[in-house]
């Protein structure tokens, strides 16, 4: 399983999602608001989009960390 997450600096949710991920095996490309990636570009892609972290599990978007622990469990 394979996902993307968007999320941002000093983000204490994103990385309650990185490690979550992490103790399952996901392999996680994160795109940081700010590091290489625009706010811009994640409404693009969540145009609903009001918090990070948004995450997408091979291709199909999840949601942030609620809808991500209860995806996987």
């Amino acid at each position: 399983m394979k996902a993307i997450m968007w999320s941002k600096p000093n983000c204490p949710q994103c990385d309650q999602v990185k490690i979550f991920m992490a103790q399952r095996g996901i392999m996680i490309e994160e795109r940081k608001i700010g590091d290489g990636w625009t706010k811009e570009q994640l409404l693009e892609s969540v145009p609903e989009a009001r918090s990070v972290p948004q995450v997408f599990l091979d291709g199909a978007f999840v949601g942030g960390m609620n809808e991500l622990q209860r995806k996987l469990r």
